[in-house]
């Protein structure tokens, strides 16, 4: 879905890099499925690993390298906790940059759609209140995400000169200004 709304987004775009780290065991699950939505839209997605955070420098100036047109953060929990340098890299390379987690977009980031993570971390709570409590952890119901919003930081388009279709902002659950 990332893949599609960046289109929408930028259409004029034809490759993308995405944000990888190995250390993230869900991140080539994450990296397959975007090269799929790619390859239905007509795009090349470039990979970027970042094994160390000391390597995000790195991974951005190859995807400048690359001209890129955008870049990808795929909802690494390890990337998260880099957001704010990784707003400022994507910024110094003036590339626009599309996340799973709001606060990316929060930090400057151009859109985000995926789970509130201050919710997830909430919902979490009460499992651990459960457990704590003398509930058993297999008899807990799993839980998948149901709401995903889409935010779009208009700010940011406007820093890097871009115009956000009206039929993406029309979708948006959240603009920030």
């Amino acid at each position: 879905m990332w893949v599609e709304i960046l289109k929408m987004a930028l259409p004029r775009v034809m490759r993308v890099g995405v944000l990888s780290t190995p250390l993230d065991p869900t991140s080539q699950e994450r990296i397959r499925v975007a090269e799929q939505d790619a390859r239905s839209l007509g795009l090349q997605l470039d990979i970027f690993e970042v094994p160390s955070v000391d390597r995000l420098p790195s991974a951005f100036d190859q995807a400048s390298r690359a001209r890129v047109g955008a870049v990808m953060v795929l909802g690494s929990p390890l990337l998260l906790t880099h957001q704010v340098r990784i707003v400022e890299l994507a910024a110094k390379v003036r590339l626009p940059l599309i996340s799973a987690w709001q606060e990316f977009q929060k930090a400057g980031g151009l859109i985000s759609y995926g789970t509130n993570v201050s919710v997830m971390f909430r919902r979490a709570a009460t499992y651990i209140d459960r457990i704590l409590k003398g509930a058993k952890p297999a008899d807990l119901p799993v839980e998948q995400a149901t709401t995903f919003e889409l935010i779009v930081n208009l700010k940011t388009a406007k820093a890097l000169g871009l115009t956000i279709p009206q039929s993406l902002l029309v979708r948006a659950d959240g603009i920030i200004q």
